[in-house]
């Protein structure tokens, strides 16, 4: 990152102290770090730190003009190859999303035309408020792009969504932001991804489903969509937001599912499968509620048609990669699925890991081919990790590709 150019833009949250171990990892990773502070942001850090750190003159007023020669936000906003507001409060955003400019910070966001990527750490009640909802989703159609907040102890005693995303994870997603955009891979090429669970109904108001919240999928979608490629995700029962910019197919039942990507799969390059689909659904669906009659009820179950088998036996020149989510014996379970399924790539986590399970924002994955074990990750955020496996994929299925273009 020798050369590029950082805006921080630091604001007012309890979250403000991790601003310099970020100043700090962003200088480490080469860049050229240009600290703006809020008013706000100087009662929970001091500007001399982030000078210290960054090597360079911090700034916190829009009339504290230092070189006569320039106009500083409208210089900085010039200079920068990418603006990153972090930690960035409600407040803040909803300025963003307004067009307001009554500090150095917002007056230098307007005056930019570089990327600029949002990390909001706020209370779990303040980020999911309509009103912040509605103004992260207005940045987003803007191109903003956000690094989402972790789940964690929060200052206000909560543990929940709402905590800053770690400075590594945090620059590791610039670094390759920045990257992303000298080079997409996927440009031109189609992606199918299925994220979620399936719901398999008893009757009109029960059903039968699993803990997949569709985190995984989703970050996917997003990194799939950086790098170019034009996404279809077909999701089923989510918990989470989907990523902006991509084209949405919701589904229910495994079997709504399997239509839709059949649908999809002729004209698609590359299918990625980290739905968590039912592998049995109910012989029987009753139209009304059922009524509770004695002290069991039997449920008998059925077969659902295995979606990532069927890819596998239809596949003509489709890049195809599965997920494997067990809880003992990784390697050898991971290894059948992907020879008996003829996948290029299979996805392997043990979800009795701390952290590798459902509904976390993080993860910790095997990847295999024919040959074993390609690359083992750890703990990683799940959008780090979704990266990882795109890059890897992208960079396989181009490979192929060539080959056979020179044969």
């Amino acid at each position: 990152m020798k050369g590029k150019t950082i805006i921080l833009g630091i604001t007012g949250g309890i979250a403000a102290y991790k601003g310099a171990a970020l100043c700090s990892k962003l200088v480490q990773a080469g860049f050229d770090v240009h600290v703006i502070m809020t008013e706000n942001a100087c009662q929970f850090i001091t500007p001399l730190t982030l000078q210290t750190l960054s090597r360079n003159l911090v700034y916190t007023d829009t009339f504290d003009e230092r070189d006569p020669a320039v106009v500083s936000h409208i210089d900085l906003a010039d200079r920068a190859d990418l603006i990153l507001v972090a930690p960035a409060t409600a407040n803040t955003i909803a300025k963003m999303a307004n067009g307001l400019a009554d500090d150095m910070l917002s007056t230098t966001l307007l005056a930019a035309t570089c990327p600029i990527v949002v990390a909001p750490a706020m209370n779990v009640h303040m980020y999911s408020h309509p009103a912040v909802i509605r103004n992260i989703q207005l940045l987003a159609e803007r191109n903003v792009r956000f690094i989402a907040p972790e789940t964690g102890q929060l200052a206000c005693g909560y543990v929940a969504k709402g905590r800053l995303a770690e400075p590594e994870s945090i620059v590791a997603s610039i670094s390759d932001m920045l990257r992303e955009g000298a080079s997409k891979p996927l440009l031109g090429k189609k992606v199918l991804i299925t994220a979620g669970g399936t719901v398999e109904r008893l009757d009109p108001v029960r059903y039968l489903t699993n803990d997949s919240s569709g985190k995984m999928g989703f970050a996917l979608a997003a990194i799939a969509r950086d790098y170019g490629a034009e996404v279809t995700l077909v999701m089923g029962r989510t918990s989470e937001r989907p990523p902006d910019g991509v084209s949405l197919v919701r589904v229910e039942s495994a079997q709504d599912m399997l239509k839709a990507v059949l649908v999809r799969y002729p004209q698609s390059d590359m299918v990625i499968k980290s739905a968590a689909v039912a592998d049995y659904r109910p012989v029987m669906r009753a139209d009304k509620k059922m009524k509770k009659s004695g002290d069991r009820l039997v449920l008998e179950l059925e077969k659902t048609t295995d979606i990532l088998q069927t890819l596998g036996e239809q596949k003509t020149k489709q890049y195809l990669v599965g997920f494997a989510a067990e809880t003992e014996e990784l390697d050898r379970y991971a290894m059948d699925k992907l020879q008996r399924k003829q996948c290029d790539l299979i996805v392997g986590n043990d979800v009795s890991q701390e952290g590798a399970g459902f509904n976390s924002d993080t993860n910790i994955i095997r990847i295999y081919d024919k040959d074993g074990i390609v690359e083992s990750l750890p703990l990683l955020s799940k959008l780090e990790t979704a990266r990882r496996i795109i890059a890897l994929a992208a960079e396989r299925m181009a490979n192929r590709e060539a080959g056979k273009a020179g044969r």
